[in-house]
C-alpha cells in the first residue's frame, strides 16, 4: 500500500524557517513528479511547488524565492524549506505525487496528482 508521510510542520514566527519532508513509502516504483499544496482556512487547497525528476522546479509566485522544493531521489523523499515565513503562509501544507511526468502546463493542477499526503499543520504566529 503506497503512503505519503508529511512531517516537519508546526508554530513558527513571523520571518522564521520551517522543513517539510515527505516521504513514500511501500512503491515498487519512483515517483516522476512530488510536490506540495496547501490550504488555508476558509480557502481551497493551491499549489505551492513541484519537482519533476525529470528535469524542472516550479513555484507559486507566492513563495518565489523564500521556499525551496528539492528531492532524495533515491528515497522518494521530497522536502519544502520553508524561510521568511509569513501569517499567509499558515495552512496544512499537503505533499502529492505523480507517477507519471506532468507536463507543465499541468504541475498545478491537483488532479493530475496520484497520491497525496494525510497533511501537516504550519502556523506562522506574531
Amino acid at each position: 500500500q503506497v503512503q505519503l508521510v508529511e512531517s516537519g510542520g508546526g508554530l513558527v514566527q513571523i520571518g522564521g524557517s520551517l522543513r517539510l519532508s515527505c516521504e513514500a513509502s511501500g512503491l515498487t516504483f519512483r515517483y516522476d513528479t512530488m510536490g506540495w499544496f496547501r490550504q488555508a482556512p476558509g480557502k481551497e487547497r493551491e499549489f505551492v511547488a513541484t519537482d519533476r525528476r525529470s528535469g524542472g522546479t516550479y513555484y507559486a509566485e507566492s513563495v518565489k524565492g523564500r521556499f525551496t522544493i528539492y528531492r532524495d531521489k533515491a528515497k522518494n523523499t521530497v522536502y519544502l524549506q520553508m524561510n521568511s515565513l509569513k501569517p499567509d503562509d499558515t495552512a496544512v501544507y499537503y505533499c502529492a505525487a505523480a507517477v507519471n511526468r506532468l507536463i507543465t502546463s499541468s504541475v498545478r493542477d491537483q488532479q493530475m496528482y496520484n497520491d497525496w499526503g494525510q497533511g501537516t499543520q504550519v502556523t506562522v504566529s506574531s
